[in-house]
Order: structure tokens, then sequence, then C-alpha cells
């Protein structure tokens, strides 16, 4: 087994009313393939990233719309977050949940914007500067 296959893959799966059609929009909207579709189940990948989508069945999860609340906060890391947000802007999500701009971080400028999909899904995509270790910001003096 190569020291690659050994490696843990973190994935999620997001509660959809309609798993196909939403496999469909993530298409569109982030250029997602599918690996396999179950009908109320899809396996789909972004840039060699996996995540599926589920249809809840009184299983004890829920859809966003069920829960009357979001369920998960999806965060994303690219190189041009601008473009992948704008992307998914234009096949119909929210981009004013969380306009993109540079937050200063301890290591430096780090671009981050978000966008709500059609299903009530939060995703944050930023560019890949919390990827890497960055030494802990010293903490700050005390007022006394």
């Amino acid at each position: 087994m190569t020291a690659a296959a050994d490696r843990p893959v973190l994935s999620l799966m997001l509660a959809v009313p309609d798993a196909s059609a939403a496999a469909r929009w993530y298409a569109q909207a982030l250029g997602a393939t599918t690996l396999w579709d179950l009908g109320g189940v899809v396996g789909l990948t972004v840039g060699g990233a996996p995540f599926f989508l589920g249809e809840p069945e009184k299983n004890g999860w829920a859809t966003p719309a069920e829960a009357g609340t979001r369920t998960v906060r999806v965060e994303v890391f690219v190189d041009d977050p601008d473009a992948f947000i704008a992307r998914a802007v234009a096949a119909g999500a929210d981009g004013s949940v969380d306009r993109i701009r540079d937050h200063e971080m301890p290591w430096g400028v780090h671009r981050q914007g978000g966008f709500l999909d059609p299903f009530g899904h939060l995703w944050l995509v930023g560019d890949r500067s919390p990827l890497t270790a960055h030494e802990a910001r010293p903490p700050a003096p005390s007022a006394d």
C-alpha cells in the first residue's frame, strides 16, 4: 500500500431533498463530477475532493429546510476563490452571505468569502494559506 493510500480522506455528506437534482446543480456551479449515483445518494468530486449528497429518510439527520437552520459549513480551499464563488453565484447561489475579502491572519492575508447554495448549505471559499502549519501568535499583552 502506498503512503497516499494510507492517508485518511475526510469528506462530508450534504442532506438534500433531491440528490440527482442537487448533483446537476453542483456540476454546473462547482464543476463537480459524479463518482457514482445510487438514486438517493450520489458521490461527487470537485478537483479530486470527494463529497456526497443524500436524501434523509427519517434516519437522524435532515436538510437545512427541515431543520430550520444551517446544518453544515463547508470549507473549500482553492487557488482562485473569487472565480470559484463567481461560478456558484452565476449558477444561482446567494453570494451576499459572506462577501469575498482579505482577512488579516497571523501568517498574512487570507482571501475568503462564501455563498449559500440553493439547498441551504453555507460554503466558505478561501485561498490555500490555512492549509500549512504556522507559528502560534503570541498572546496579547495584559492590560494590567
